[in-house]
C-alpha cells in the first residue's frame, strides 16, 4: 500500500506574528479608496492566518478598520466559507460536485462520518480532523475525490477513505 504523504498548512508560528501580519494587511488596505469595502478580503486573510475567525480577531478587525463588530459578524456568518470555530489539524474537504456525486461521494461521506464520528462541519474530539463539503475540487478525472490538508486523494471508495484516515492517524501517532 502506498504511504500517505502528510502536509500541513504553514503559517507564521505565533499568535502575535499572525496578528502582526493581519495588521500589516489592514494598514495596506486602509491606504486604498473606500477601505471598508475590503472587509471580505480582510476576513479571508484572517482565516488564512488563524484557520478560523476567532472573536478576538474579529474585534481587532472592527477596531482597526472602524467597522461595527455586528457588521463583521453578519458578513462572517452569511458566507459559508468562513469558519467561526477552530478546524481540525487536517481539514477534509469532500467533493460533492456532480462527477464525484455520481461516482459515490455520498457513500464516501457517510464512511467518513461513521469513521470519525462527526457530521459535516464537525471536528473530531481529538482535534485531528474536521469535515466540510466542497462543490468542486477541480479533479473530476479522479472522481470521487477529497482534499485532506493540501493533498488530493482520488478514485475513492468508502474502504479506501477509511484506510487513508487511519494512515493519517498512524502518522500522527508516530510523531508523538
Amino acid at each position: 500500500m502506498a504511504k500517505t504523504a502528510i502536509k500541513e498548512k504553514t503559517a507564521p508560528a505565533t499568535h502575535e506574528e499572525k496578528l502582526a501580519e493581519l495588521r500589516e494587511h489592514m494598514a495596506e488596505i486602509k491606504t486604498r479608496e473606500n477601505p471598508q469595502s475590503q472587509l471580505i478580503s480582510i476576513l479571508h486573510k484572517a482565516q488564512g492566518l488563524f484557520g478560523y475567525l476567532a472573536t478576538s480577531v474579529m474585534d481587532e478587525i472592527a477596531e482597526t478598520m472602524g467597522i461595527p463588530t455586528a457588521h463583521i459578524w453578519g458578513v462572517a456568518t452569511f458566507y459559508h466559507y468562513f469558519k467561526l470555530t477552530p478546524p481540525g489539524r487536517y481539514e477534509i474537504a469532500l467533493c460533492l460536485g456532480t462527477a464525484c456525486y455520481v461516482k459515490g461521494a455520498a457513500q464516501i461521506l457517510q464512511a467518513v462520518k461513521d469513521e470519525l464520528k462527526i457530521d459535516v462541519g464537525g471536528v473530531t474530539q481529538d482535534g485531528l480532523f474536521s469535515l466540510a463539503p466542497a462543490r468542486c475540487l477541480g479533479a473530476c478525472g479522479l472522481a470521487p475525490v477529497a482534499m485532506i490538508g493540501e493533498k488530493i486523494h482520488g478514485e475513492l471508495t468508502p474502504k479506501k477513505i477509511v484506510q487513508i484516515l487511519k494512515d493519517y492517524r498512524r502518522q500522527v501517532e508516530k510523531e508523538k
